[in-house]
């Protein structure tokens, strides 16, 4: 009987090991199973709504997030403004705005109706040309139908070179002159100061101040491959061609003194200052590089 109790009490002593460690392994499986639970969280079943119809997983993932967290969403792309319109950029007011595009601003507030107190806001689409014009062909296209003119076919006079005299007279010099593209090469066109800087308000040059009536002089040799007031946003405007590459345009003249295929040497007067579209005296000058408006202020020469 000693011997069968004992074994007994060995049997319920191991038995208890036994269920000791198969509770213990049962407690490591199940906190495995909480931390892979944790990593992949579970769906939740929303069973409110009775029946035998399968039951309606709602994700607890967010529709956006992507493999490592939410992801972002880019801003809609501005289109471009197009041919006849503005888009507003920060530091931009009406005032700007409107000389730069060579239209008065009450203009711009009636073709767009702003509210009085002719706030604009950022990233605004302004009507610049009026409705039902053509804005593409009396704004930036000069400079491609200008690159391609030919000029007079007879030989034109060159406008501020020396008289001759009687003891020299050489033929004249019907050629476009070479330029120097290199460094500060332009002689400035008006004397007076920068009002409007290129860039500012979409400006695809620079206004200068000056006197109504003052002389506007050619900013470097060439000829005159328009002269005329048949584009409205420039007013009466001269455009000079130097080379296959460059050409300046002069905007807002009083008086023409040049006409189509004239050939001028640098600084011979061209014109006679005019009025811009805030009826102040001014020059619009630009500088265009194979068709494209660059900022002519580091071409132009020291004024002295």
């Amino acid at each position: 009987m000693a011997v069968s109790r004992s074994g007994n009490s060995g049997w319920a002593v191991n038995g208890r090991v036994g269920v000791l460690g198969a509770l213990v392994s049962i407690g490591v499986a199940v906190s495995i199973a909480g931390c892979s639970t944790a990593l992949t969280p579970a769906p939740i079943v929303d069973q409110s709504t009775g029946g035998t119809s399968s039951p309606v997983v709602i994700p607890t993932t967010p529709p956006n997030a992507g493999p490592t967290g939410p992801v972002a969403v880019a801003p809609p792309v501005q289109a471009d403004a197009g041919p006849g319109f503005y888009r507003v950029k920060p530091g931009d007011t009406l005032y700007g705005i409107a000389r730069a595009q060579k239209q008065r601003p009450s203009d711009l507030i009636k073709w767009n109706n702003l509210p009085e107190s002719k706030q604009v806001n950022i990233d605004q689409l302004l009507r610049v040309a009026p409705p039902g014009s053509t804005p593409s062909a009396s704004t930036d296209d000069w400079s491609k139908q200008a690159s391609s003119a030919a000029g007079s076919k007879s030989a034109p006079p060159i406008i501020g070179a020396p008289p001759a005299t009687a003891n020299n007279n050489p033929a004249p010099d019907t050629s476009t002159p070479a330029i120097n593209s290199k460094g500060a090469w332009l002689a400035w066109p008006a004397q007076g100061d920068v009002i409007t800087k290129f860039g500012e308000g979409g400006s695809k040059g620079i206004d200068i101040g000056g006197k109504l009536g003052e002389p506007v002089k050619a900013a470097a040799a060439g000829r005159v491959v328009y002269a005329g007031s048949g584009l409205r946003a420039y007013g009466q405007m001269i455009i000079v061609k130097h080379s296959n590459d460059f050409l300046t345009a002069y905007a807002h003249n009083s008086k023409l003194l040049v006409k189509e295929g004239d050939t001028v040497r640098q600084g011979a007067p061209i014109a006679e200052m005019g009025t811009g579209p805030n009826n102040k005296p001014l020059l619009h000058f630009e500088l265009r590089k194979s068709g494209q408006a660059v900022d002519p202020v580091p071409s132009l020469k020291k004024a002295g």
